[in-house]
């Protein structure tokens, strides 16, 4: 089925009032899960109205779920000059605690986002070590990816990266998909036996364009800094373009299809990062860096589901 567009007044803002709700994960159950900068995570109730629960520390940034519907939260905690570790929420229990705050001698700084595989692996990205977070888009390639095993063992397993961002998991789990920020692209690993991955290389064509310290100024339709990203039960992958307030997919030809697109940015504003829930998994959910609220729409093809969400 060819992907459809989704006009930007499809959309309806729920969580108003959130702060920096970069990502939304929705539980097997239906529960809906925000980031939310004054707390671990915000639950999104069914009226649109939001939760806090958890403390307040660091920037919780990407967010997702283990098959126990623990809540990993990726602390981005650069954003203010914290540490940035792997976290868990549960929220059943209300117990907060910190999963991986240094591999492989490195401390995390930038925690961006997490994603499970069905072995239990937990992947997830370190952007950079750069003093503020604006600092690594220069380009700079000190990001890197690590993995925390179900054994307890951690390691960084890809290195090299510019500011890594979103991942994404193939249906079959052979790869591992990660947004690099100030790559304007996507790159693609495979998966290797013990939690481990091969050499990356480019999924796809460039998304756009940087704009260059000093340069002629970029319109901002055709910025091409990636951000999150999903993978669509049809093999597409859907790529947030925050600086453009637009979200793409690349097809398994390797085709870029716009699907959403607010020139204006008055609804979907700086979009970071997506996700699908649902009984059908079409509900789909936006999150934003910039927006005070998480945008809930209709999705032309249902979402790929996480592991969380399996039977």
């Amino acid at each position: 089925m060819p992907l459809q567009p989704i006009a930007p007044g499809d959309f309806t803002k729920v969580a108003v009032g959130i702060d920096r709700p970069e990502d939304v994960v929705v539980a097997k159950d239906g529960r809906v899960f925000a980031s939310d900068h004054q707390c671990a995570v915000a639950e999104i109730l069914p009226d649109g109205s939001f939760k806090r629960m958890g403390p307040k520390g660091g920037a919780p940034n990407g967010i997702n779920m283990d098959r126990q519907g623990r809540v990993l939260i990726a602390n981005f905690g650069i954003y203010d000059r914290e540490e940035g570790p792997l976290q868990r929420f549960d929220p059943a229990t209300g117990q907060h605690e910190t999963l991986v705050a240094e591999v492989g001698g490195k401390r995390l700084t930038s925690a961006n986002y997490p994603v499970m595989d069905r072995a239990g692996n937990i992947w997830c990205a370190n952007s950079t070590h750069a003093e503020t977070w604006p600092q690594a888009l220069d380009g700079r390639d000190d990001g890197f990816i690590f993995v925390l095993r179900p054994d307890g063992s951690s390691e960084i397993v890809a290195e090299g990266l510019r500011f890594p961002n979103g991942m994404a998991l193939s249906a079959d789990e052979a790869f591992l998909f990660c947004a690099q920020t100030s790559g304007a692209d996507v790159m693609r690993f495979a998966i290797l036996p013990g939690g481990k991955l091969g050499p990356g290389e480019r999924y796809g064509p460039a998304l756009g364009k940087l704009q260059e310290p000093g340069g002629a100024q970029v319109a901002m339709a055709e910025l091409g800094y990636t951000d999150g990203v999903g993978m669509d039960a049809e093999g597409n992958l859907w790529v947030c373009l925050p600086a453009a307030n637009k979200v793409v997919a690349i097809t398994p030809a390797f085709e870029v299809i716009t699907v959403i697109d607010d020139p204006s940015g008055e609804v979907v504003n700086h979009p970071t990062n997506i996700t699908w829930g649902g009984a059908d998994l079409r509900d789909l959910y936006i999150g934003s860096i910039r927006a005070g609220y998480v945008l809930k729409g209709r999705s032309p093809v249902a979402g790929q589901p996480h592991v969380h969400q399996l039977a």
